[in-house]
C-alpha cells in the first residue's frame, strides 16, 4: 500500500468571474484568507498530491458528483436534507459559493444532460439544471418511486449508463435473511424472499416518470448492498464494491474465531453484468482462499462451497468490514501515472471489525485498459485521525468521491460534511 506524508502545494490565483446561476441567485460565500500552507496535513497521500479542503462543512454529506464546468453537488440527509451546490470562483481550490435546494434527504447523485438525479431512500428525483447554474430551474420530476425502505440498507445508490438508463442498487433489509435476524445459531430463509425486491442492481428508464419498481428490471441479484457503483468510462461496463455480511462470529462461534470474524467476509469489488448473481444470503466471499463459500445459515461450516460455485466471483475481495460507499472512475490525464485508469474507492469504516476499526480511507484499483489489474492500494488515509475502536470515534468518515474535469478526486465525509479536493502538487 502507498502511504505518503501530506504534500505542499502553492495555488496561483485566477481571476474571479461573475456566474450567473439559473432559478436563483447564488450568493458567494464570505472572503477567507488563504492558509499560509494550504494542504491539510491530516490525510495521508502519496508523494506528490495535496489534500485541501474545498468545503468545512455542508452537514451530513452523503455521495457527489462534479460537472464538467468544477461545479460540485452533494447529496446530503439530516437537518440540511437535499443538495449543496458548490463553486469555486478563484481556482483556489476552495468552494467560494454554496447554494442550498431541495428538500428530500438523498445519499446518490447523478448527472445527466441537463438534469441531475437524485437518489431519495424510497425513489429517484430528476432536477432540470441549465448548463453554468447551481440551482435547478424548476421542480423535480419523479422518476423512480416506491421503493422499498424497511430496516436495514435504506440508502441508494444510483449510476447512469450511455444511453440514459439508470441504475438502482437497493440494498438488502438484513444481514443474512435468517428466520429470527441477527440471531444466534438462527437459519437462513431459503429460498430468500428478500431477493425479489432487495439486494440488486435494478435498470429503469432515465427519462420515463412514475416507474415502480415493477417497472424495473432486475439487472443483477445477491449484491447485499452495492453502494459504491459506477461505470467504466472507456468500456461502458459497470462495477461496483458490495458491503460483505457482519457476525460471522457472532452468531456462529463455534464455526468462526475472532479473528475470522474480523477478517471475513470480503467487500467484493465486481464487475455487473446482466444476470450476474454474486450470491448473497446463501454464499459469501472468503478471502484467505480467494472462494465463494457456503454461509451458516445454510449449513455451511466454513469450508463447504456447495451451490456457490455457480455464484459470480468479485474480481477482487477487499478487507473485511471496511463499508465501501462510493465509487469513481479516473476522469483526466492530468493526474499521474498510475492514477489515470482505474477506480477510487471511498470506505465508510464499519462497526463490527474488532478490536480495532479499519477502513475510512480511499482505495485505488488499477486498470490495465478496461480491466482491472487485481491489484489495489490505499491512496488516501488519516480520515478516522487515529486507531479507534468504535466508528463514534471517528473524526471523518469517507462516505463519496468524485472526480473532476482536472482529475482532481473529491471526498465527503459523513460526520461534519467536509469536503477534500486531492490534487497534484
Amino acid at each position: 500500500m502507498l502511504h505518503g506524508p501530506g504534500a505542499r502545494h502553492l495555488f496561483a490565483l485566477a481571476a474571479a468571474a461573475a456566474v450567473f446561476a439559473c432559478g436563483g441567485d447564488t450568493v458567494p460565500d464570505p472572503p477567507v484568507d488563504p492558509p499560509d500552507d494550504p494542504c491539510d496535513g491530516t490525510i495521508d497521500l502519496p508523494d506528490g498530491f495535496c489534500a485541501l479542503t474545498y468545503h468545512t462543512g455542508v452537514g451530513a454529506a452523503r455521495q457527489l458528483v462534479v460537472r464538467e464546468d468544477g461545479d460540485v453537488f452533494v447529496a446530503t440527509r439530516g437537518s440540511q436534507s437535499g443538495v449543496t451546490a458548490l463553486r469555486d470562483l478563484d481556482g483556489d481550490g476552495t468552494a467560494d459559493q454554496t447554494q442550498r435546494w431541495g428538500e428530500a434527504a438523498g445519499s446518490g447523485i447523478a448527472l445527466g444532460e441537463g438534469v441531475l438525479y437524485l437518489a431519495t431512500d424510497d425513489g429517484v428525483l430528476r432536477y432540470p439544471l441549465p448548463s453554468g447554474s447551481l440551482t435547478p430551474s424548476g421542480p423535480p420530476e419523479t422518476i423512480v418511486q416506491g421503493l422499498p425502505t424497511e430496516r436495514n440498507h435504506r440508502t441508494k445508490s444510483i449510476a447512469l449508463d450511455a444511453e440514459g438508463n439508470i441504475y438502482v442498487a437497493i440494498g438488502s433489509p438484513s444481514n443474512a435473511c435468517q428466520v429470527i435476524p441477527r440471531t444466534a445459531g438462527q437459519p437462513g430463509r431459503d429460498p430468500c424472499p428478500e431477493l425479489r425486491t432487495r439486494a440488486g442492481i435494478w435498470r429503469f428508464a432515465g427519462d420515463r416518470t412514475g416507474q415502480t419498481l415493477a417497472d424495473g428490471e432486475l439487472f443483477s441479484t445477491g449484491v447485499r448492498n452495492g453502494a459504491a457503483l459506477a461505470f467504466h468510462p472507456g468500456s461502458g461496463e459497470l462495477y461496483s464494491v458490495i458491503h460483505g455480511r457482519d457476525q460471522l462470529r457472532e452468531l456462529w462461534p463455534s464455526l468462526y474465531t475472532a479473528d475470522e470474524g474480523s477478517e471475513k467476509p470480503s467487500e467484493e469489488f465486481v464487475h455487473v453484468r446482466r444476470d450476474t448473481d454474486f450470491g448473497w444470503p446463501y454464499c459469501y466471499h472468503d478471502p484467505a482462499d480467494n472462494t465463494k463459500v457456503l454461509a451458516p445459515e445454510y449449513g455451511g461450516d466454513g469450508d463447504e462451497v456447495g451451490r456457490c460455485a455457480e455464484m459470480d466471483m468479485p474480481v477482487i475481495g477487499l478487507p473485511a468490514h471496511w463499508a465501501p460507499n462510493d465509487m469513481a472512475f479516473a476522469a483526466s490525464d492530468d493526474f499521474p501515472q498510475p492514477y489515470r485508469n482505474g477506480a477510487f474507492v471511498a470506505f465508510h469504516g464499519s462497526w463490527n471489525r474488532t478490536p480495532f476499526q479499519a477502513g475510512y480511507n480511499v482505495v485505488w484499483i488499477p486498470f490495465e485498459g478496461d480491466t482491472a489489474t487485481g491489484e489495489w492500494e490505499v491512496f488516501a488515509d488519516g480520515f478516522a485521525g487515529g486507531r479507534i475502536s468504535s466508528s463514534s470515534q471517528a473524526d471523518n468518515r469517507p462516505t463519496g468521491v468524485a472526480t473532476g474535469p482536472d482529475g482532481s478526486v473529491y471526498v465527503s465525509d459523513s460526520v461534519r460534511g467536509r469536503i477534500w479536493k486531492i490534487v497534484v502538487e
